[in-house]
């Protein structure tokens, strides 16, 4: 295993968006199998010490592929287009125009159904960002549009836990 490698490289994989997410599992617990620590007991404490290192990176790779919106942050800054989402808030106007929407259809959400559509809507604008993503990286190559996407779908995620909670004080 080399340590330089990228998240895809560790796992053999092809450096995509769109994954098979059994297959990402399999290929962890193999790594996960061949760094374990406990095979390295015989070796000594430094010996350990590197494989808990690769433990270590072994997990943070697969908690990085198997998320949909961290493996398109990640593969945007692969290729030379970092997401950026705390410096950059660069969104289409209609998106921007999309969220006050939605900020003022939460707001004036006062029933648990109004909740329900809500959250609907947001799963359909979720699937819809995520479509874009793997359009954007896979097909087109473009990983700065993917970046835009990708904070597109960050802001869905926030805006679906402020929905969760306005949902938790109706009730439901």
């Amino acid at each position: 295993m080399n340590l330089q490698a990228n998240d895809f490289e560790l796992f053999g994989l092809p450096e995509r968006f769109e994954q098979d997410l059994a297959r990402i599992d399999e290929r962890w617990k193999e790594l996960q199998r061949e760094a374990h620590p406990d095979r390295f007991a015989a070796q000594g404490a430094a010996a350990q010490r590197v494989a808990m290192q690769w433990s270590v990176r072994i997990n943070e790779a697969y908690r990085r592929l198997k998320d949909p919106l961290k493996r398109a942050a990640y593969l945007c800054e692969l290729r030379g287009a970092p997401v950026d989402a705390e410096t950059n808030t660069a969104m289409p106007a209609e998106f921007l125009v999309e969220q006050m929407e939605w900020r003022e259809a939460l707001d004036e959400a006062n029933t648990p159904e109004a909740v329900d559509r809500m959250h609907e809507q947001l799963v359909h604008a979720r699937q819809a960002a995520v479509q874009r993503v793997r359009e954007l990286l896979d097909k087109r190559g473009d990983a700065a549009g993917a970046a835009q996407q990708v904070r597109a779908l960050m802001f869905i995620e926030r805006f679906g836990r402020d929905v969760e909670a306005r949902a938790e004080q109706l009730g439901q």
